[in-house]
């Protein structure tokens, strides 16, 4: 009897928790504190807003001569005599660059021999499309905003340099938009006549 007493005593106190255990140290040991350490900032995963899929852009149409005349409302090349920047006003709500040219030849809503002065808006300027004075050029422009602004049709395909021989200067992107015209076509440095021609092809082909 006492060797089975003996025994079940020891079952017993085998059984209960140490004291080292079964005080506040288990919240050191096992507690959620040591569980919840916080992630080194270099291995957190950041939880990123998913990614609207967009639809793909269509891809625009074959560009020709005709999409550049046809949307222009003033055609004319001459030299820029004058370039002043107008910052924004109670009645012109946004910052604008006022290019002023000496018109030479005129093709559509210019008259040859006047000085005209265009409003473009500070943003076009700042982003590349910009006049320097003495500059000749042949512009193709949109009719103007309600705002009084306009640009460029197509921009850089409505604008083109003048050599000093008064020659068109057709860059690489102009020759391939245009190489199937029938005027233009193929032409590195058209005069004004082809412009004129080509311009009176596009519009009776409206």
């Amino acid at each position: 009897m006492h060797g089975r007493s003996y025994s079940r005593s020891l079952a017993i106190l085998l059984l209960l928790p140490s004291p080292a255990l079964s005080g506040g140290q288990s919240d050191r040991v096992t507690g959620t504190q040591d569980l919840a350490l916080p992630i080194p900032r270099a291995v957190q995963t950041p939880v990123r807003d998913p990614i609207p899929t967009l639809p793909l852009p269509v891809p625009p149409g074959p560009i020709g001569f005709s999409e550049i005349a046809r949307p222009a409302g003033t055609i004319f090349s001459g030299t820029v005599i004058g370039v002043k920047r107008r910052r924004a006003t109670p009645g012109q709500s946004v910052e604008t660059v006022a290019i002023t040219f000496h018109i030479e030849n005129a093709l559509r809503g210019a008259t040859p021999g006047e000085n005209l002065t265009i409003l473009q808006w500070i943003g076009l300027w700042t982003s590349g499309q910009r006049y320097r004075i003495g500059e000749r050029v042949l512009l193709f422009l949109y009719p103007p905003s309600k705002l009084g602004l306009t640009s460029c049709v197509s921009a850089p395909l409505g604008r083109f340099a003048i050599d000093p021989r008064g020659r068109i200067i057709l860059d690489a992107e102009q020759l391939s938009a245009f190489r199937k015209d029938p005027v233009l076509g193929g032409k590195s440095r058209p005069t004004l006549s082809d412009f004129a021609l080509a311009v009176r092809r596009a519009r009776e082909g409206e």
